[in-house]
């Protein structure tokens, strides 16, 4: 070897170990800053609560985006995972009450089950729901279906086609089924035959978040959320835009800076609309007239709840905050668990409860928003970690995990 060989191959030696050392630095900080987010601050227990029963839904939605959210009404619980299982369950011990399989038949399964070969099933990708209205529960897929089962049997009403993925749940109201799309495209459906009655199609930036808005209906309006940082009301029989109006305004040099999102679902009380969006806006506007009551600078993806004159909002950051809905007036926020992708916040009692990342349940005081009490579901895993908002109705509280888990939580006395 040559001297200029010698030094060619000196450097290629020293580059590889200088990247090499660039990866481990950053593999080294990247492991700090997890450990530094896993770190959970020190409390005082105010009270405990435990899982009273747990039971299994096929695989849940593992890794995949799903706010695929457990639902409580008439004696029973209902949950679903992402490949097509939906089971109807007992409050009081967590047992099946009817299970069905709203998956379909491969192609390549009926042609081999003619010779009695192999059997195989293509996924529902059930995303959006699960809805309750009357006597049944709707639920849309990724798949671009709508589907309406009977609450008490399980028995399939219809199942409709429509136009793009449906990843947010359907709302009902006077025999309207309301659907949002990923295509921008808001749909009204027959409650009781799945007929599209009518459609209502927006503008869709070219970079949006996955996830959109779940509609609300109410008051003769269905009320959504767009990907352009506008809140949208159509009237509900025709579908015709009754009125827009602006709540968040795209900003910044990159597509990715001028995300505004409202992904979370439209917030009905009094006469009001509470909406947020991802770029940064919390609004109250008029249902009637769509004008603004006051607007807020917070950001986030979640669903806003509500409990009295409190708005609870949880940030894009992992803040939670509450706010007077009345004049947007910030009563306190709680930042100690940040960067743990909190779910959104659910009022239980006097508290507030919001899941993590890691499989954890936090409560907050509703008054002084006071870090008061946790514990663990999951197995401090982020692959069986809480992504949805616990469901808290009828004095229970049920909370699934992303590997299917369903776990019904004592609360506070």
């Amino acid at each position: 070897m040559n001297k200029s060989s010698a030094v060619r191959f000196s450097l290629l030696i020293c580059s590889v170990f200088f990247l090499g050392a660039c990866t481990t630095v950053s593999n080294w900080f990247k492991d700090e800053e997890e450990i530094e987010i896993r770190q959970l601050p020190e409390i005082t227990q105010s009270f405990s609560t435990e899982v009273v029963w747990d039971t299994d839904v096929g695989d849940g939605v593992e890794n995949y985006f799903s706010r695929l959210s457990p639902a409580i009404g008439n004696g029973k619980i209902f949950a679903a995972d992402r490949e097509g299982t939906i089971v109807a369950l007992s409050p009081e011990d967590g047992d099946e009450i009817w299970e069905i399989d709203i998956s379909m038949p491969s192609k390549e399964s009926s042609i081999g089950n003619m010779y009695g070969l192999f059997a195989g099933r293509v996924s529902a990708k059930i995303s959006g729901g699960i809805t309750l209205a009357g006597s049944s529960l709707y639920v849309g897929s990724e798949n671009g279906e709508v589907i309406a089962i009977n609450q008490e049997d399980g028995e399939i009403l219809w199942r409709t086609n429509v136009p793009s993925e449906v990843v947010a749940a359907p709302a009902v109201d006077s025999n309207v089924v309301v659907v949002n799309t990923v295509a921008g495209i808001l749909l009204g459906l027959d409650a009781k035959t799945g007929e599209v009655k009518w459609q209502n199609e927006s503008d869709v930036p070219p970079l949006t978040l996955r996830g959109i808005s779940a509609p609300a209906a109410a008051n003769g309006g269905a009320i959504v959320g767009l990907a352009s940082g506008r809140l949208q009301v159509s009237i509900l029989d025709s579908g015709l835009t009754a009125w827009e109006q602006v709540i968040a305004k795209p900003a910044g040099a990159t597509e990715l800076e001028r995300i505004v999102d409202i992904d979370s679902k439209p917030l009905v009380f009094g006469g009001t609309v509470y909406v947020v969006s991802y770029g940064g806006s919390l609004s109250a506007v008029e249902l009637r007239t769509g004008q603004p009551v006051w607007t807020r600078e917070y950001a986030s993806f979640r669903d806003v709840s509500i409990f009295g004159n409190r708005l609870f909002v949880t940030d894009n950051n992992s803040t939670v905050y509450a706010i007077d809905r009345r004049n947007g007036v910030e009563l306190w926020s709680n930042s100690s668990l940040r960067r743990r992708n909190l779910t959104g916040a659910t009022p239980v009692g006097e508290y507030v409860v919001v899941g993590d990342k890691f499989g954890f349940l936090h409560w907050f005081t509703q008054d002084e928003g006071e870090y008061v009490s946790r514990m663990e579901v999951g197995d401090d895993d982020e692959d069986e970690g809480i992504y949805i908002s616990p469901v808290y109705q009828s004095g229970l509280l049920v909370v699934q995990t992303r590997d299917g888990e369903i776990n019904l939580i004592s609360t506070p006395e």
